[in-house]
């Protein structure tokens, strides 16, 4: 994605201003409810005009306020999935999904029907009404017509709020899924950072209506130490039985968990601040997982220390306190245990 932006809004009282270039696939726009979140994916859209500036998407200029240009939302080529997901009550999953392919003409069809509907799992609802599908398959519905229009650009407008935190975790596969196997541009726009680790790489941070900061995601994650702490993101595939817990491989290790992963790539959360380190090999503990690791270094700020720990050739992220830092000796280079839990891991998809 090659999108470049320098615009200004005035709405009512409310002044929103933005300058970015952006050339990763997947990035999020996030920030507090009345940030300026929602008003970028407007402008973006052609939903809004703004009163000044340019927007480039792909080398296209969709907006030049010099210039005089401002291309009609619908020529603009960029895709909008909703919080609600606005579908057509009057017809079929079919028909909701081939709306806007119908109207995509023959040379922009580059994707085929028949494997989006198979990577979204549509085919068994293909003939049924709008009013008897869940939530979550309104939301594949409503993602799979925007894709079908076959955009330059998707934008994402919280789509996962008023869902579950079951059905949420649900539906985030299958938006991956979507895209990596179409390679389709991503703005995915939330207040939930944990949300935006899970679906971008990179982040525009807005607060006031005003871009505070353009960043990797991960340092994004990093950065709420200081607020409200950090969470490991492990990815794991099949386990095995071990007596009445879960084997888990991960990198040289092996790690014991109470939750049991279904599929071949389980996805699961360790809070930083459910590590604990030692200098040396405890005699005795009721945890059951003790990781050799090696400190790569620190971050954080106040009383909230993150330490970066290799362990079996994969990173862990592990919160103390800077007496800890002081009393353990934690440096770059010194080896620590990480004692954990079995039952410290949630899993998310």
């Amino acid at each position: 994605m090659q999108l470049e932006v320098d615009i200004e809004k005035q709405n009512g009282s409310f002044h929103f201003s933005a300058s970015f270039s952006l050339s990763a696939s997947r990035c999020g726009i996030f920030g507090p409810s009345g940030s300026g979140k929602s008003t970028m994916m407007h402008l973006l859209a052609g939903l809004q005009k703004p009163d000044r500036g340019i927007i480039r998407l792909a080398g296209q200029t969709l907006f030049d306020g010099t210039a005089g240009i401002n291309r009609a939302s619908e020529q603009r080529r960029i895709g909008v999935v909703f919080q609600h997901a606005h579908l057509f009550p009057h017809m079929d999953v079919r028909g909701n999904l081939f709306y806007g392919w119908k109207r995509t003409a023959a040379p922009q069809r580059r994707i085929a029907p028949e494997a989006l509907i198979e990577v979204l799992n549509l085919g068994h609802l293909l003939d049924r009404g709008i009013t008897r599908l869940s939530g979550g398959e309104r939301q594949r519905v409503a993602l799979g017509r925007t894709v079908l229009a076959c955009p330059q650009l998707i934008l994402m407008d919280e789509p996962l709020t008023g869902l579950d935190e079951e059905l949420k975790y649900q539906i985030i596969p299958y938006l991956k899924k979507v895209f990596a196997e179409f390679a389709i541009p991503l703005l995915f726009i939330s207040h939930s950072l944990r949300e935006m680790r899970l679906m971008t790489e990179e982040v525009l941070v807005f607060k006031d209506g005003s871009l505070q900061a353009k960043m990797a995601t991960e340092e994004l994650a990093r950065s709420s130490m200081a607020s409200g702490g950090y969470a490991n993101m492990l990815s794991f595939g099949r386990p095995k039985l071990a007596g009445d817990l879960w084997a888990y491989r991960w990198g040289d290790s092996e790690l014991i968990l109470t939750e049991r992963g279904e599929d071949d790539d389980n996805l699961f959360e360790l809070d930083a601040r459910d590590i604990v380190l030692f200098k040396r090999h405890p005699e005795a503990t009721s945890a059951r997982n003790l990781l050799t690791c090696r400190v790569a270094g620190l971050f954080g700020v106040n009383n909230r220390i993150g330490v970066e720990l290799v362990c079996g050739g994969n990173l862990l992220v592990a919160q103390i306190v800077p007496e800890s830092v002081r009393e353990l000796g934690i440096a770059p280079g010194v080896e620590v245990v990480a004692v954990i839990k079995a039952s410290s891991f949630r899993k998310l998809l």
